[in-house]
């Protein structure tokens, strides 16, 4: 089983948001120990809403499930110390400080692999750790913006769209994931840890590999087209009678079992329309036939009779429809954790999981510090050095009996 796949392996999570949170969450739902590092107030994803459970974001609670929770004080000493301590002990670090932040702590790869060579460091940032752009902050928006993916989105005429979802961070942290699990692989072999280098930029490009590749090809630039492809027709959603449909009918017996279902077989003649790259060139013409057509009846009926023709379809869905999507259902994609205060809360399951493993209840991402003194304990600290440390600031404890999610103490030992 995939989520016992990484068991025995230890992270440490130094990241905030949604990339670096992506990656050690994938890691976690593989097995491995994640200890997610914050300071005593919290990660800034905690409050990034609407969208809340309890007095935490959507968000946080929807990246950091299967998590322990440790709240340090990098800016102290004696919570830097804790941090270099942990880290001693583990396999994996993952960061998404600005470039050069993590060194200035003392915790940067350089540092720390002299006497742990065997560690795997994943950096994860806005540009990358070296260039003229290391320097510059960034979020997915920026970088939707930046890497020229904005200039996809949107209706012909109308301004530039940001994807809604945050699809930059969340490629960036499977990205980061495969780097983590190559290089386990690697030290599988010479025993070597090593650093990755992973930024929202590479992966926001990676992630219009074919837009991009067309325009190396003939050096035009893409205009936005809505739900269009820009590379087939047609292949985009249609209005009908009570709502939307999308369609994808540009292989050629699709496409004349679409003209012939909607009652209009002279499009397939027509010379404008004889290949789907005739289609392209005379969108704006198709369309118009097409959807004068798709408004004289709903969408459920046209679904219907589409399927049957075996026309690839769906409905333009809302997260209403995919909440009660047979399939969904079938996959078990709507994971399910248990937090002692706030119930039972919904996410998205891990993709690469079985049905069955996905069926399995999640851990509730941590209240912060919620495991401070479970972790530190592991790590040899005495009840007494815990308390110390606490009159000093250094760590932060939230109260385990009010929102500690379950099995903390077995997780650790596990």
């Amino acid at each position: 089983m995939l989520r016992n796949a990484l068991d025995g392996l230890t992270v440490i999570d130094f990241t905030q948001i949604g990339a670096g949170p992506t990656c050690t969450m994938l890691l976690a739902d593989m097995g491995a120990k994640v200890i997610k590092v914050e300071p005593p107030a919290g990660e800034l994803g905690r409050g990034l809403g609407p969208g809340w459970i309890g007095d935490d974001s959507a968000l946080f609670h929807g990246f950091n499930r299967n998590k322990l929770g440790v709240a340090l004080d990098l800016k102290s000493e004696a919570g830097l110390e804790v941090a270099r301590r942990l880290v001693a002990e583990a396999d994996i670090v993952v960061e998404s400080m600005r470039p050069g932040v993590m060194a200035r702590l003392g915790l940067g790869y350089a540092e720390l692999s002299v006497s742990h060579p065997s560690l795997i460091y994943c950096s994860i940032s806005a540009y990358g750790q070296e260039g003229p752009f290391a320097d510059h902050a960034g979020v997915d928006g920026i970088i939707q913006a930046d890497s020229g993916l904005m200039s996809l989105i949107g209706v012909p005429g109308g301004e530039p769209c940001k994807v809604q979802a945050p699809v930059v961070d969340v490629m960036t942290g499977y990205v980061a994931c495969v780097g983590v699990l190559a290089r386990l692989a690697q030290r599988a072999r010479d025993g070597q840890g090593g650093h990755l280098d992973v930024n929202l930029l590479n992966a926001a490009l990676a992630l219009q590999q074919s837009s991009i590749t067309s325009y190396f090809a003939d050096g035009e630039l893409p205009v936005r087209a809505g739900s269009a492809a820009p590379y087939s027709a047609p292949n985009q959603a249609f209005e009908t009678a009570d709502g939307w449909i999308m369609v994808a009918a540009y292989m050629p017996g699709r496409w004349q079992r679409l003209c012939d279902l909607l009652g209009v077989p002279e499009l397939a003649d027509d010379p404008r329309f004889a290949t789907s790259p005739l289609r392209v060139a005379n969108r704006s013409a198709m369309v118009e036939a097409l959807t004068r057509a798709f408004l004289t009846r709903g969408t459920d009926a046209w679904l219907e009779a589409l399927e049957a023709a075996d026309v690839l379809c769906s409905r333009v869905a809302n997260y209403d429809d995919v909440a009660r999507h047979p399939q969904v259902a079938a996959n078990h994609m709507i994971r399910h954790a248990e937090h002692p205060t706030l119930g039972t809360i919904r996410m998205p399951g891990f993709p690469i999981n079985s049905a069955q493993e996905n069926a399995l209840p999640a851990r509730a991402a941590p209240a912060c510090g919620q495991d401070t003194r479970d972790v530190l304990r592991a790590a040899g600290y005495s009840s007494a050095d815990i308390d110390k440390l606490l009159a000093t600031q250094a760590i932060h404890c939230t109260d385990a009996s009010a929102t500690a999610a379950p099995s903390c103490t077995e997780a650790l030992a596990s």
